[in-house]
Parts: structure tokens; C-alpha cells; sequence
């Protein structure tokens, strides 16, 4: 989770110099190539071409889709505010476990998911604006919808990984998102000249965050319930609103705390649900 919050940092540093879908196709290719030194040596995989449409329903929700709207959201909204939806995750498994795998969700995880939507609202209209977070309503409602494809990623990873690796799995997400995202090099400006800055951000969402943390995440789903997993996210946003403060100078303010107050009320509920 400390590798995720810092993600959202170091994306919104890049995208201040960077088009965000080359910032995307150069962290997949580079954990592409981190992949190919051992790829013999993860454990055997299960029957491919029977799963494949399940391998590519996962890896199409994230990291495909799921960049395409979280790329997009750092452009309009802050790093710290994105990070904080990122609290609804374990709520929306919650409730999708429960709609869609059989998993029992009381009441209280659907209060919470409420409150979570309620606090992301009241986080969205007190936002401010800046010239590098030009519209947060807009970038938070994208974040959201990364996260509902984050939903489905972890419970297809959940079903996975009864038959594949925690590394294969990542290992298959990250070069079908080389491949998805290939065309931003045909359709996005390049700059005049890359900073170190630059760089290395894009080095560390590549082997920090793609190769790092997605098979720490993927390994713990093999592991764990997927509801239980998930609800380590809610550690996310305080790893990003430090992070956002300490390397980027972002602020929270006013009626914001009451945002990110129901937000972490609402995970916090779910979480506790039976």
C-alpha cells in the first residue's frame, strides 16, 4: 500500500512534463522487460487457452481501462484526493463479492459503501482548483470509475489464482498492457526533453508498482479473502495525502476532512461487516 500511495505522486509529478499515456506505456514496457530476466523461473501456469478469456477480462480492467481513467483524473484532480477514493475499493469488493460470488454483505457494508460515495461527493465540490488540478470533479469521478475496474480485476484475480501463479498473473497484466497502450506512441506529443525527474518516476511505477506492488497485491489475494485484501487499501490514503504534502505541496482544507472522514468511515464500517 506505501508503493501504491506513492504512485499517485509520482504520476502526477510525471504528467506535469509527460503525455500520461506514454507515462503508462513506459512503466508497462519497462516492468515487460523487468519480467522477461525470469520468466522461466515462475512457477508453471495453469491451461492458458482455457482461462484466457477470464486472463483477459482481468488484465483489460487493470491495467488497461483502469489507467485510461486514473492517467486521465491525475490530469484534472490532485494526487492526494485520488488516493483517498481509492478508500471505496475495499467497500465496492465488498458489495460485488456480494452480489456477484455469493459472499454475504450486511448492512452495514452497504451503509458504508453510502458513506463512501457520500464523503468522495463532498470531497469533489469543496476541491480546489489550480492550474495543475484544473477540474476535480471531474478528475475524482474518473478515479472512481478506476476503481470499479480495480473491483473486478481483484475478484478475477481471486478466481485466478486457484489456477496461476501470483506472478504469472502479473506478469500476463502488464505485457497486454504494453500491448493495449502501444498506440500512444503514435497519437501523443512527445516533449522537447526529459528531467531525471521524469525518469524516475516512470522507473518507479514500472518496477516499484507494476512488477512491486501489483505481485505483493496478487500474492496476498492467493492467500487471503479478496474482501480482506482489499480493505488494506484504506492505509492508501494517508500514505498519499502525506506523500502529496511532503513531495508536491498539495493541501487539504475545510469541508474537505468531512469528505475524507466519511469516506474512511465508510471503509471503516465495511470492514467491520460480518
Amino acid at each position: 500500500m506505501l508503493l501504491y500511495g506513492g504512485s499517485f505522486v509520482a504520476m502526477k509529478a510525471a504528467i506535469q512534463v509527460l503525455d500520461p499515456w506514454l507515462i503508462v506505456l513506459g512503466r508497462m514496457l519497462l516492468a515487460t522487460a523487468a519480467f522477461s530476466l525470469f520468466f522461466r523461473r515462475i512457477p508453471p501456469m495453469g491451461d492458458v487457452r482455457r482461462h484466457l478469456p477470464k486472463l483477459l477480462v482481468m488484465a483489460l480492467c487493470e491495467p488497461c481501462l483502469y489507467f485510461v481513467f486514473e492517467a486521465k483524473a491525475l490530469t484534472l484532480t490532485q494526487a492526494s484526493q485520488a488516493g483517498v477514493i481509492t478508500s471505496l475499493l475495499p467497500v465496492m469488493v465488498v458489495c460485488a463479492a456480494g452480489l456477484f460470488q455469493g459472499e454475504r454483505t450486511s448492512r452495514l457494508g452497504w451503509l458504508g459503501l453510502c458513506l463512501g460515495v457520500s464523503g468522495a461527493v463532498v470531497l469533489s465540490v469543496f476541491a480546489p482548483e489550480d492550474p495543475y488540478s484544473p477540474d476535480p470533479m471531474l478528475g475524482n469521478l474518473l478515479e472512481f470509475a478506476a476503481m470499479a475496474c480495480a473491483t473486478v480485476y481483484t475478484l478475477m484475480v481471486k478466481h485466478l489464482v486457484r489456477h496461476f501463479s501470483p506472478l504469472f498473473l502479473t506478469a500476463f497484466q502488464v505485457v497486454t498492457g504494453a500491448v493495449f497502450f502501444t498506440p500512444a506512441l503514435l497519437i501523443s506529443p512527445w516533449p522537447g526533453s526529459l528531467g531525471w525527474e521524469a525518469l524516475a518516476a516512470i522507473g518507479y511505477l514500472g518496477l516499484g508498482v507494476s512488477v512491486g506492488a501489483y505481485s505483493f497485491y496478487n500474492y496476498c489475494l492467493s492467500k487471503l479473502t479478496a474482501a480482506r485484501v482489499a480493505g488494506a487499501v484504506n492505509l492508501i490514503p494517508a500514505f498519499t495525502l502525506a506523500l502529496g504534502w511532503l513531495l508536491l505541496g498539495e493541501t487539504v482544507a475545510g469541508w474537505q476532512w468531512l469528505g475524507i472522514a466519511l469516506v474512511l468511515a465508510g471503509a471503516r464500517l465495511s470492514g467491520h461487516s460480518p
